[in-house]
């Protein structure tokens, strides 16, 4: 997703000179190579300063620029967080900051790289828009609507490499709307960004039941679509919401919120991070069903 996404910037700023990349310590010779070398006034690299990083796009912005502030998730957000709020959010910019590697992709690195919260900060600034593809395709067309839109500030939340395909025969990507992948009338599984993929591995052994399975992608988290999300608990005996975030104030706690609001009588089960820092070395997936993310464990409790 991370390649997708420089790909995607860079198609952007060919096609439109005011897009702009501020990185910190992102090297300009990995994915972001072709951006800097052929638009190197366009390539701001400020080193191991995020708060500088975010205070230069704000300024772009304010000159009429469409500007990305990118480096990985735990770094993008919340070192430089009193500069998004006050610089970002408070004025009302059109500046997409990037979170790259989100959730427990970095697994060996430790908690200070495990972004497992922000979908939750992110989501209580005022004026912010939160988008989490799923797949590469996804990644593209939430990269060409944030350097298109002028709305206001974006928090885009990405994974890193490797997350294979699952959107090529979905529905059209709308912003603010949920995304079926598939559709059923028994199950529906609500999720988003790259844990997508072990949400399709749920669905797929569900469907190998002869259940009858419904896949969503929420990429977009603000604005929560919740007119979608109630269809969903209304129209499916069986609600299960997967997600690679901490149980508050992400996806899993809002559609609770909604299901109360509009007393919806389906089985609603919940699977998210642990409030909690799980020391624990090995792979990504290592990491999540050391967290209780785990398609056995998914399936041992919905079967």
């Amino acid at each position: 997703m991370r390649n997708t996404f420089s790909e995607t910037l860079y198609a952007e700023a060919t096609a439109n000179p005011d897009v702009y990349i501020v990185v910190a310590d992102i090297s300009p010779a990995g994915s972001m190579a072709k951006f800097s070398s052929e638009y190197p006034e366009r390539f701001i690299n400020v080193g191991v300063a995020e708060q500088s990083m975010i205070g230069i796009a704000a300024g772009l912005a304010l000159k009429g620029c469409q500007p990305f502030a990118y480096t990985i998730a735990t770094f993008s957000l919340y070192r430089p967080f009193e500069m998004i709020r006050d610089d970002l959010c408070y004025q009302n910019l059109p500046v997409t900051v990037v979170g790259m590697g989100a959730g427990v992709i970095y697994s060996t690195l430790g908690g200070t790289h495990h972004t497992q919260e922000d979908i939750a900060i992110a989501s209580a600034l005022p004026n912010m828009q939160v988008l989490a593809p799923c797949d590469p395709l996804e990644c593209v067309e939430a990269t060409r609507w944030c350097a298109r839109q002028k709305n206001g500030p974006v928090y885009l939340r990405i994974g890193k490499a490797g997350e294979p395909v699952l959107t090529a025969q979905a529905e059209p990507w709308q912003f603010g709307k949920l995304r079926y992948l598939r559709r059923g009338s028994e199950v529906c599984i609500l999720t988003y960004g790259v844990i997508t993929a072990m949400a399709t591995d749920v669905a797929d052994k569900l469907a190998a039941q002869g259940r009858s399975v419904s896949l969503v992608s929420a990429h977009t988290l603000k604005p929560l679509d919740r007119d979608g999300i109630t269809a969903a608990l209304q129209q499916h005996r069986h609600v299960v919401v997967i997600e690679e975030h901490v149980p508050q104030g992400g996806l899993a706690s809002q559609v609770k919120q909604i299901a109360w609001d509009v007393r919806a009588t389906c089985r609603l089960d919940t699977f998210t991070l642990q409030d909690a820092f799980i020391h624990n070395y090995g792979s990504t997936n290592d990491l999540l069903a050391a967290h209780g993310l785990s398609p056995e464990r998914i399936l041992a409790a919905i079967s």
